[in-house]
């Protein structure tokens, strides 16, 4: 979760999610959309079934789809969960026992470990035969462990999309919750962006539009669902990276279903991460789908600077980037002086211009005059249109110059 605040007693979802207990096998969840009732989760076969614990006699069943098969560009809301239950010795085996070596990380929920599994059956693998995935296991201490727990598992089991991570199980057993997800080999934006040491090198002009289009992308996804889902953590530490630096939101443990039955909002305990809340919510709870608009142009905001939201470490009027940002993106004060130095100048100062007007646009303090993620998305697509096109002519070989010639018509005799 990072830096945080408030807390999540009422928890992060409307719908009744599995609830852990010792030795779970089975597990039911809340439509997500509809909350007409429980259904059951698809069952992948388990340790025990026909074939015995060493997997020889499983059936394939329903493969979850790998690499390649996420719902097209449009994305897809399933009917059912479509999730591997996994039980607590498969996840140790994935992970080779939990071993400190194979830490990614670690937040407020819990520990991320390295794993390998069959891309298949998902079952325990070799690192030499098997694809890489990443188990997030819950701190036991954890306050909002468990509701960040079945509010993953409830959204993202249903949700496919090229710019969602793929959730791909979960384990509930001995009071131990787990989830298993595909594994980013770039790690997050957040590492990339405010990171400093060889293995970040600074991220390009074009890679850094091509991560807010896709981030853009998903948010839209969420927001165009039959009932809309508000994501309420869109942050750097929470778009993923994959090895051509396409982005994925991850993390839906605060994730809401939006308003019903003509509601503008709904109303909720206030928690989320300093500098990325819309005020709106951070004044009164009130959280509207437009609430994402502005944790986006606060992202937004740090691809253009390379400053994090929120950053004690800084001159105290600097404390809040978008406070100081502000005399920039309204044309008060110089662009240049707000991009971020390790980009050398390296971007089209008219595609950057543009970008920070729709920065401010999405900060702007009434919900209702922020842009749609579709519209941000459309309009980000223009902008690294004007980036390609800048490039291009920067590629085109130099004109020959002009020489101006006499006509051979003309005497050159003096009247």
């Amino acid at each position: 979760m990072g830096n945080c605040f408030g807390c999540c007693p009422d928890a992060a979802v409307d719908e009744k999610p599995p609830s852990p207990s010792k030795g779970t096998k089975n597990a039911t969840a809340g439509g997500g959309g509809g909350g007409a009732g429980r259904q059951e989760y698809t069952r992948w076969p388990m340790a025990g079934d026909s074939g015995g614990g060493d997997g020889a006699g499983r059936q394939e069943y329903m493969r979850w789809p790998m690499a390649g098969d996420s719902g097209g560009e449009s994305g897809q809301v399933l009917d059912v969960p479509r999730l591997r239950v996994f039980t607590l010795a498969e996840l140790r085996a994935v992970t080779r026992g939990f071993k400190p070596e194979m830490v990614l990380g670690e937040g407020g929920f819990g520990t991320v470990y390295k794993g390998w599994a069959d891309e298949r059956t998902l079952n325990p693998a070799k690192s030499s035969a098997g694809v890489v995935v990443a188990v997030k296991k819950l701190n036991p201490e954890s306050v909002q462990g468990l509701h960040e727990w079945q509010s993953e598992v409830n959204f993202l089991g249903r949700l496919m999309h090229p710019n969602l991570v793929r959730l791909l199980g979960y384990c509930s057993e001995d009071r131990e919750l787990l989830l298993v997800y595909e594994f980013m080999p770039r790690g997050s934006l957040e590492s990339h962006l405010f990171r400093r040491g060889a293995a970040f090198e600074p991220l390009t002009w074009s890679i850094r539009i091509k991560i807010a289009i896709g981030a853009a992308r998903g948010l839209a996804f969420l927001h165009s669902s039959e009932r809309q889902i508000i994501y309420r953590d869109f942050k750097a530490s929470n778009i993923l990276l994959d090895a051509d630096y396409a982005p994925k939101l991850s993390d839906f443990g605060l994730a809401k279903n939006g308003p019903i039955a003509g509601k503008s909002h709904v109303t909720t305990r206030v928690v989320g991460t300093y500098g990325y809340a819309a005020p709106e919510y951070v004044a009164t709870g009130h959280l509207y789908v437009k609430s994402d608009v502005y944790c986006f142009g606060v992202v937004l905001l740090e691809l253009l600077t390379g400053q994090r939201a929120h950053d004690l470490n800084r001159p105290s009027h600097q404390h809040n980037l978008v406070e100081w940002a502000r005399p920039y993106l309204t044309g008060g004060r110089k662009l240049t002086s707000l991009m971020d130095q390790r980009l050398a100048g390296n971007y089209p100062p008219k595609a950057a211009l543009r970008a920070a007007k729709l920065a401010n646009r999405c900060l702007c303090g009434d919900p209702k005059s922020r842009p749609s993620m579709d519209d941000v998305v459309a309009a980000l697509k223009e902008i690294e249109s004007i980036e390609t096109a800048t490039k291009g002519r920067r590629d085109l070989p130099p004109r020959a110059p002009v020489v101006a010639r006499r006509s051979p018509h003309r005497s050159s005799s003096k009247p």
